[in-house]
């Protein structure tokens, strides 16, 4: 991806983040080939023969949400911004739950300069996935942008305001070389996989085997007439008791299992059941709130698939981390995630905490 899809102005402290949608959906294996050509036309940097291959394939399946998405791409690859903004503002429009979307929208916006639309695409693709992760940070660093000009606009108007100048030197701290390299680069992304990404189960630890103790040497007689003294009988080592931590795990995994079996059946008392009292809710949301929008989204629909797979617990005292891959299906929808719940146990219960998307 050139600079320019990002952002024009060096003077942001990291660049914004563009998405590929495409590695977020699931795909059917009749479709993928057809991505994967676009793709791999994309890589080879034949934009027109890959854009002419988009618009063949979305003049039967105008409203397939991963070949826009490619084509959005595309168009962002081509040097023309305003036609992927055009494509990327109707996936919002007849997708409004997918979140990257709002991301690349931002990230068009912030390479014109166009920092209030950045950062209210941005505050879309957070109300859309509060644990969207990669549009927190590209909304950080919008706002260091827009502080930026803030303070550099108050130093014009008022050239002898010296609590200004620390201010703005403590946010261009941020714009060094020696910042950015702290912090992952803008590369230009690859073309977009096409398929979700599923990360190799945990290796399982080898199992110890016990060592079995060699049987003693017989004891020598004290006299020929003395028989020898029959050896000690040895023991077999006794089977490792289940250890608490192995018990917790388990108990862990069944509780993901049951919230995302409630959230399947739209069981709200049981979903809502599984956080706990002080659960993080996201974007300072009321515990009130967060519950309101959380049963619009989910009674809403007609019906949701939610499945658990790669699930891995660690477990650390009273407090546990899920890990797992979330393919979640919501009437045409279908989203692949990775997912994140950090759970504390309660009394004889583990409650959710906080989750978070991705990582």
């Amino acid at each position: 991806m050139s600079k320019s899809a990002y952002f024009s102005n060096q003077a942001l402290p990291t660049a914004l983040r563009l998405l590929a949608l495409v590695a977020a959906l699931c795909v059917p294996p009749a479709h993928a080939d057809e991505y994967t050509e676009v793709n791999a036309l994309v890589r080879a940097g034949q934009l027109g023969e890959a854009m002419a291959r988009a618009d063949k394939y979305l003049a039967t399946k105008p409203r397939d949400p991963q070949m826009r998405f490619i084509k959005g791409v595309i168009q962002t690859e081509a040097g023309k911004p305003a036609d992927a903004i055009t494509t990327f503002t109707k996936i919002t429009q007849d997708y409004p739950e997918l979140p990257e979307p709002y991301n690349n929208l931002a990230v068009l916006y912030a390479g014109q300069n166009q920092f209030d639309k950045a950062r209210a695409a941005l505050e879309m693709a957070i109300r859309t996935n509060p644990s969207y992760a990669t549009a927190h940070e590209n909304l950080g660093d919008v706002y260091a942008k827009l502080a930026s000009q803030a303070y550099s606009k108050a130093l014009q108007l008022d050239g002898g305001n010296s609590a200004v100048p620390p201010k703005l030197a403590l946010i261009r701290t941020l714009f060094t070389p020696e910042a950015k390299a702290q912090k992952p680069a803008a590369a230009t992304p690859a073309a977009p996989a096409v398929t979700a990404q599923t990360p190799a189960a945990p290796a399982k630890p080898a199992a110890v085997t016990p060592a079995v103790p060699a049987a003693p040497a017989p004891a020598a007689p004290a006299t020929p007439a003395a028989p020898a003294a029959p050896a000690a009988p040895v023991s077999s080592p006794a089977p490792a008791a289940a250890t608490p931590v192995s018990a917790a795990e388990k108990e862990v995994e069944a509780t993901v299992r049951a919230w995302a079996s409630a959230w399947s059946g739209k069981d709200m008392t049981a979903y809502l059941a599984a956080y706990a009292k002080d659960f993080d809710t996201p974007g300072n949301q009321s515990r009130k709130a967060w519950e309101e929008e959380r049963r619009s989204r989910i009674v809403g629909k007609s019906k949701i698939s939610v499945k658990i797979n790669n699930l891995s617990v660690d477990v650390k005292g009273s407090k546990a981390t899920a890990k797992f891959r979330q393919d979640y299906s919501a009437d045409a929808l279908n989203i692949s995630s990775r997912k994140t719940l950090d759970m504390a146990k309660a009394g004889e219960r583990w409650l959710i905490v906080r989750e978070s998307t991705g990582g």
